[in-house]
């Protein structure tokens, strides 16, 4: 069994380990963290986890009596290691100080040291690593970089778990800034969101997944990387260009050798060709706002922006088999207090040819990418065609 730490907004994480792993393969442990019990469990593939571990103990207790337990533990395990062990230990909802957390650091290093086995303890700021931390150190990638993660649930529950690595968030940036065409313009569809969503999906490859508002060409980098065949199409020939030149770097830089199709075509009328293993978009989102728009404006580009996806709708839903898998970004605007408009068309998405999917962990609502000061969203539909 594995332990995940969750990212910013847990119910997307969780609802990403659902569709990969299925409703019984995946429990909540805590507000932030999942268990899964799958065997082809693997964090590299995930975009909304932070971090994740192999579950070696569980117990119950509070801090003192688990970092008894984890000292003593630990020093019979590693009292005959051979070379320099860095470790990094990160706890989950326990009320204690970053200081407490590195004093069972500090009691193991000493209690090893008489062994003769020396220990590099990476210090806490706070009482779990940041995901930086924990990647820039190498912890979990080798038997000498070491992270414990230990996770308390809201029951007392405890999990001990040797981290398997944590978010890449380096090559996570290479693959967004690094990428030779970028466009502001058209809106940055982050590579985490545009991984989370090709995993929505819920296809595993062999694959052609498709994306009708390619844009720069986020998601077919994410999903070539996964293994899919792309294909992408968009109404601006330059946004085409642009994809073609991404997707060739993407090819010399991380030596993917998907099959990919690009074509210049608008999605509200677009013949897609050949075969559709799933459909997946961050479709038109409207103008950016920076502040919250007047009602008037409000509904002007609402309507906008719900004729443009509807027909699109309406135009995909004949072109691909029944029970296709379709996970779409759309717009939803945020208010001052938090509120959220969304687009007519969720309301009547079977009468456009699609169900929605229910999912047994996460409800739909919570299924909204944004960060505080935004005012434009983005809501996952995680659909399939009727």
């Amino acid at each position: 069994m594995h332990v995940a730490i969750l990212g910013r907004q847990p119910a997307l994480g969780m609802a990403e380990l659902e569709q990969l792993y299925g409703a019984s393969g995946v429990q909540w442990f805590s507000d932030n963290s999942a268990c899964i019990d799958h065997p082809g469990f693997d964090f590299e593939r995930l975009a909304g986890s932070q971090k994740a571990g192999r579950v070696v103990a569980e117990l119950r207790g509070d801090w003192r009596q688990t970092s008894t337990v984890l000292v003593n533990a630990y020093v019979d395990a590693w009292q005959n290691h051979k070379g320099k062990i860095t470790l990094g230990i990160s706890a989950y909802g326990f009320h204690v100080s970053p200081r407490d957390v590195q004093k069972a650091g500090i009691v193991l290093k000493a209690k090893l040291k008489k062994h003769g086995v020396s220990l590099r303890l990476i210090p806490n700021n706070d009482p779990a690593l940041s995901t930086a931390t924990s990647h820039h150190n190498k912890l979990g990638l080798s038997d000498n970089h070491i992270e414990i993660l230990i996770v308390r649930s809201a029951n007392g529950k405890v999990l001990i778990a040797e981290s398997v690595g944590s978010q890449n968030i380096t090559a996570l940036a290479r693959r967004d800034q690094g990428r030779p065409k970028r466009d502001a313009f058209v809106g940055m569809l982050p590579p985490k969101l545009a991984r989370m969503m090709v995993n929505l999906s819920g296809v595993t490859p062999p694959g052609r997944l498709l994306d009708p508002f390619c844009g720069t060409g986020v998601l077919l980098q994410e999903a070539a990387l996964v293994g899919f065949d792309v294909y992408g199409t968009d109404l601006s020939p330059k946004m085409i260009e642009f994809s073609q030149k991404n997707l060739e770097w993407l090819s010399e830089t991380h030596h993917t050798v998907s099959d990919i199709t690009l074509d210049q075509g608008d999605a509200m009328t677009h013949i897609w060709e050949g075969t559709i293993s799933a459909v997946i978009a961050e479709t038109y989102l409207g103008q950016p706002f920076s502040a919250p728009p007047s009602p008037s404006k409000l509904v002007q580009v609402r309507d906008n922006c719900d004729h443009i996806i509807s027909t699109f709708l309406k135009n995909l839903a004949p072109q691909i088999p029944a029970g296709t898998p379709v996970c779409l970004a759309i717009p939803a605007w945020r208010d001052s207090l938090g509120h959220f408009t969304h687009l007519p068309l969720t309301g009547r998405l079977t009468s456009l040819g699609f169900s929605q999917q229910t999912l047994e962990h996460v409800r739909k609502e919570e299924l909204i990418y944004y960060r505080e000061d935004q005012v434009v969203a983005r809501q996952l539909l995680v659909l399939k065609k009727g």
